[in-house]
């Protein structure tokens, strides 16, 4: 047999094996339950078999402590049923090596090295910056969201509903929202037979904000105590609407702050520079 036909022969035979491989690699371990989880992130969904292949591999280094720290932050940001501890964290290593293989290509003659190292590093770091990011987003809407929630459970209240009803009838009313998600959460754990109390503790301990952890706080006490809620909710749906009132002055005095940069680094060279061509222009002129 000719060498040259029998070494394509074992070629094909080693890429079809390698084809076959990554076939059962990706039905085996690319595949994730989504039946009763939530769409995952756009960047994640992009590479899903990839990203499953890793957090099988590399799983066991997500478990106990750190794998609960992580799932607390997914929950914060909304994103607990779209991915696991182990997939975002598999989302941090295919970053990396993205980014150094970005660094390592854009790296000059003898920086391949560095651009390697800062790229990695970047791509580990930038899906934590991503869920940070994600989570202040995510709970800028909920404060926005809260006082015209608070005023119609107040009104329902006011009118006779109980907590739970005013609660559903202020979900009916408002727009779609992260604090309509979370509030339709506590109404099936109620619903499915989860003390109220119990419920609104939980929602407190997943989202970890201040507004709602006060909201929650007197809510529980109000209910404790069997005081009156109308007046409470009221007073809290007053003091959300002077922490937004209060942002808006932050950052409408931080404006001329962040102008700063731009000012110096973009629009002052350039008027100095239309200022000043004339001038150097007539000097150059006159022989000076």
């Amino acid at each position: 047999m000719n060498t040259s036909l029998l070494v394509a022969l074992l070629v094909g035979l080693a890429l079809a094996t390698a084809a076959y491989a990554a076939y059962r690699l990706v039905v085996e371990l690319g595949q994730a339950d989504t039946a009763y989880r939530d769409r995952p992130p756009r960047a994640f969904l992009w590479v899903w078999p990839l990203l499953n292949i890793v957090a099988n591999t590399v799983g066991v280094l997500v478990q106990g402590a750190r794998a609960e720290a992580l799932r607390a932050r997914l929950r914060r940001a909304g994103q607990e049923y779209a991915l696991t501890p182990q997939q975002f964290f598999a989302g941090k290593i295919l970053a990396l090596g993205v980014f150094g293989g970005l660094g390592w290509y854009f790296s000059g003659e003898g920086t391949t090295l560095l651009g390697i190292v800062v790229g990695g590093v970047l791509g580990y770091m930038y899906p934590d910056i991503w869920l940070s990011d994600h989570t202040k987003k995510r709970n800028l809407e909920i404060l926005k969201a809260l006082p015209f929630f608070l005023d119609i459970v107040t009104l329902s209240i006011e009118a006779g509903l109980n907590l739970t009803g005013a609660m559903q009838k202020a979900v009916d009313h408002c727009k779609p929202s992260p604090l309509i998600v979370e509030i339709n959460r506590v109404l099936r754990d109620v619903r499915a037979g989860r003390p109220r109390v119990e419920a609104l503790r939980e929602l407190a301990d997943r989202l970890d904000y201040a507004p709602i952890s006060s909201l929650v706080s007197a809510m529980v006490q109000g209910e404790l105590m069997g005081s009156s809620l109308g007046p409470i909710l009221r007073a809290q749906s007053d003091q959300r609407r002077i922490e937004r009132f209060q942002r808006a002055e932050k950052l409408a005095m931080e404006a001329p702050v962040k102008m700063l940069g731009p000012l110096i680094l973009f629009i002052f060279p350039c008027t100095f520079i239309v200022l000043g061509f004339p001038i150097v222009m007539k000097f150059m002129g006159s022989g000076l």
